[in-house]
């Protein structure tokens, strides 16, 4: 691997601000991680012109810059060697990087913490229950009649598939009791035991709280003449947050000052029983108030404003994904279904996705780079199926108007919805799917809000960015778009227009008649099995814009992977186990990147069979990993698989697709110079 030119290294020190503005640097195996003291002192300018540099972001305090795998590790020792500072672990600097964020933030990121997890199970719920309104709904296929009506052998059927669905949101604050007093730092199973006793079978349920509280009818509990409601609190959200928390700090109080000889008897029951009493009496009927309070606000709200609610959150629901305070709402949806029945939040959420996804596609007729215009095909469809951040990120903001059009477009659907009242019944897919999760009689109001953010969108985006490839056409004949420092990267690059379609003919060739003298065709076979997936799907810019290296990302099917060629471990990360770097014969690296962020899990969870130097076969298990507790701990198990930038041999690489098996099917097919050095 070549040398590092210090000089560069030096730019990318004067680039962020000076040794002075480093209060911590770490690094992973694809990136430098600085905690700084002030992130406006970077020349983002100076770091894109860097030759170095893949890219760089910022996130959750987090300053990072791509250099890419391998390299990476030359760069951060020279940079330490320059600046004579301390060597940081990952921790460090993500301790120092959070204490920067303000309280907003902090509360903003440890919400998503606890929700994220359990999404995948409200999200299977919401989409059962799309399913069991379309059995149960009437109107849909039959005039005043639901299909279990007129098919009634489809009613158990309906009843089972109801009752699979409405049990993660019957004992949601099990889940989040779980994910909660986790996220706290306590015992999780405790946790879980704090949710169920908060729905327990002989508390009334809160669904029926407020008929009993009219009829005179709820059950109390007289504690030495202290009377208080013995209710459950079955959909809300506070209640379990407030008594998750409580609970994980008595905890952690008991573990730190009980002896170990004592702590089974000790710190389990106490803080279950001490946390379930303040529940009951003060943190249960308090949060109960002030959730219910903060509902009957918001749909006041929407009630007397609908059309100027609906316009702003659901014109400005891209700019929460991109702060991330979109997480918070999650909250707020789940609320509303508990105490309302229903969200019109959600909805507006789902149209914005698929505005995102529509712009994002009308940039395939503007571009003229091909990497670009895949990047927008690929992108948008993952927006129309509920992830808009490749849109968001890799598209729409570097471009801006797309992002623009597609907060137009969302905010006139958003009206539409709120002067209508749509509900969704449940949180399902937030893209073109979500349409289950609405009240199946207000599909026809929800489709039409559907067609305003698939044409507006689109059609806004591409008048504007023609327009603009008209007037701004250089003399060199080449057409742009204005804004950014991509933009200007893709005009020089469309500048070579000519010679890209005469190498694109050659590879067309090539395919017809043969790869051309000099080179050889490699076909990289999958490391492990599962299903491919895009770059561009990746939850993670990096290699979500292809800021690395070109490549796939595998969703892998089990937790193993295999030597995809006979070759060398090039490096292997010792502490996290969770990427490595494999060479060929060829001397072709490929990176092999289990999950996104699983650096975090400091090797928790994953096994190595190989060290860095070893000589491998095609087949040879090298690394396992537990799937289960990845995605317990909140993170994706999607699986980049790279060739990294900086190979000269490296003539294309070509991407296959669908369902692989280790040893079998191929991932990557890679075009080398076998003359080049």
């Amino acid at each position: 691997m070549a040398n590092v030119d210090r000089k560069n290294v030096e730019r990318i020190i004067e680039a962020i601000g000076g040794k002075d503005n480093i209060e911590a640097a770490s690094h992973c195996v694809t990136r430098l991680r600085f905690s700084l003291v002030d992130e406006e002192r970077v020349d983002t300018k100076a770091l894109d012109a860097n030759d170095l540099v893949k890219g760089h972001f910022s996130s959750q305090g987090q300053f990072q810059v791509i250099i890419g795998p391998g390299l990476v590790d030359q760069v951060y020792n020279e940079m330490i060697a320059i600046t004579g500072g301390a060597r940081a672990t990952k921790d460090e600097v993500k301790s120092l990087a959070s204490k920067k964020q303000n309280p907003l933030q902090r509360a903003i990121k440890t919400l998503a913490d606890i929700f994220i997890p359990i999404l995948p199970a409200i999200v299977m719920a919401g989409l059962l229950l799309g399913i069991n309104n379309i059995l149960t709904g009437k109107d849909i296929f039959f005039d005043s009649q639901s299909l279990i009506e007129v098919y009634p052998q489809w009613a158990d059927v309906a009843s089972i598939i109801n009752l699979i669905a409405s049990t993660a949101f019957a004992f949601l604050p099990v889940l989040i009791g779980w994910s909660a007093v986790r996220q706290f730092g306590g015992n999780p199973l405790l946790g879980i035991v704090l949710g169920l006793i908060l729905v327990n079978p002989e508390l009334l349920s809160a669904y029926q709280y407020a008929n009993a509280k009219l009829e005179g009818t709820v059950p109390i509990w007289n504690l030495f003449g202290l009377e208080v409601e013995k209710i459950g609190y079955q959909g809300q959200v506070l209640p379990v947050l407030v008594s998750a928390y409580i609970l994980a700090k008595i905890e952690k109080y008991l573990n730190k000052h009980v002896h170990d000889s004592m702590k089974l008897l000790v710190v389990a029951p106490v803080a279950l029983l001490v946390t379930g009493f303040l529940a009951f009496i003060v943190v249960g009927p308090i949060t109960f108030m002030i959730g219910n309070a903060l509902t009957s606000g918001l749909v006041s709200i929407f009630d007397s404003f609908a059309a100027l609610g609906g316009l702003v959150y659901g014109g400005l629901y891209a700019l929460l994904v991109i702060t991330g305070m979109h997480h918070t709402f999650l909250a707020v949806d789940i609320q509303l279904i508990g105490s309302e029945g229903g969200t019109f939040l959600w909805p507006m959420l789902a149209l914005s996705n698929i505005a995102q996804g529509a712009a994002a596609l009308a940039m395939l007729f503007i571009l003229r780079e091909q990497k670009a215009k895949g990047l927008a095909v690929t992108s948008s469809i993952s927006a129309f199926l509920g992830v808009t951040e490749p849109a968001i990120f890799g598209v729409n903001i570097r471009h801006r108007y797309p992002f623009i059009f597609g907060m137009i477009g969302s905010g006139i659907a958003g009206v539409l919805l709120a002067l209508n009242n749509v509900l969704a019944s449940s949180i399902g897919v937030g893209g073109i799917p979500g349409f289950l999760s609405i009240f199946p009689n207000q599909w026809g109001v929800f489709f039409i809000g559907m067609a305003i953010v698939l044409v507006i969108p689109f059609a806004g985006t591409l008048l504007y960015g023609r327009y603009q490839m008209t007037r701004t056409a250089g003399k060199s004949g080449a057409y742009t778009t204005m804004g950014t420092a991509a933009d200007e990267q893709a005009a020089s690059a469309s500048m070579d227009c000519d010679l890209d379609e005469a190498r694109a003919e050659l590879e067309e060739d090539s395919i017809l008649l043969g790869v051309m003298p000099g080179e050889e065709v490699i076909e990289i076979d999958s490391p492990m099995d599962g299903r491919i997936v895009p770059l561009t799907e990746v939850p993670d810019p990096a290699f979500s814009g292809k800021q690395m290296g070109e490549g796939v990302a595998i969703i892998p099917a089990e937790g193993k992977v295999y030597a995809p060629f006979d070759g060398t471990v090039e490096h292997l990360i010792k502490k996290s186990k969770h990427a490595i770097i494999l060479s060929d014969r060829n001397g072709i690296q490929l990176l092999i990147h289990v999950g996104i962020d699983t650096v975090s899990l400091k090797g928790e969870g994953f096994t190595a069979h190989v060290e860095t130097g070893d000589d491998v076969k095609k087949g040879q298990l090298l690394l396992e990993f537990n799937k289960d507790l990845i995605e317990q701990a909140g993170l994706s198990v999607m699986t980049p698989i790279l060739i990294p930038d900086g190979q000269e041999r490296v003539q294309a690489v070509k991407e296959y697709e669908g369902e692989v098996a280790h040893g079998v099917g191929p991932v990557l097919q890679v075009t080398i110079n076998v003359n080049a050095s």
